[in-house]
């Protein structure tokens, strides 16, 4: 049965922001950052040039851009992260994802590439989140288009629904295309 647009933007169901956390969340929300430069080497295994020039969606980013994309916006949350813990409440430069997905990079470079990278950051990422103080779970960093201060916590959750919203893309992808 086909899924209809809102199933194939999210697959995983649109980002909630929770209410709070407790340590059996971070715990979770850890293990998946964990986890997903291994999900992302498991999307990408054996694909072709014509499978990762494939778009997840019709009018979506092809396999290729939503690795990078990834890459890219979790390179972002790492240093976002390390200022929040070194500085009070710094604010942190936005960027426009759909344009650097556009950029010559993300056509040129290889997808293997960009996964070396996330095992990389979030090997950094993950020594640091799972050293972290209760303290430094409420340091912030104000985002400017947000127009708010966002808790490293919550940063932590939105990027472990990220890690799952763009892995469900390709996995979904290669599910309906019978690409095993």
């Amino acid at each position: 049965m086909p899924e209809n647009i809102e199933e194939l933007k999210y697959p995983i169901g649109r980002y909630m922001k929770p209410e709070g956390y407790n340590a059996n969340e971070l715990r979770s929300w850890i293990n998946i950052l964990k986890a997903l430069p291994m999900w992302m080497d498991a999307c990408i295994e054996n694909l072709d040039v014509y499978q990762l020039e494939t778009p997840y969606r019709e009018g979506g980013w092809t396999i290729q851009q939503v690795v990078h994309h990834v890459a890219d916006s979790h390179l972002n949350a790492f240093i976002r992260l390390k200022l929040a813990l070194t500085e009070d409440n710094p604010t942190v430069k936005p960027y426009k994802e759909e344009l650097w997905a556009a950029l010559e990079d993300t056509k040129q470079v290889p997808v293997n590439v960009s996964v070396t990278m996330l095992h990389a950051v979030h090997r950094r990422m993950v020594a640091l989140l799972e050293r972290m103080t209760d303290a430094q779970w409420l340091r912030t960093y104000y985002h400017p288009e947000q127009e708010r201060s966002v808790p490293i916590w919550e940063m932590v959750a939105m990027y472990a629904w990220h890690s799952k919203h763009h892995t469900e893309h390709i996995r979904r992808l290669r599910e309906r295309m019978g690409w095993y």
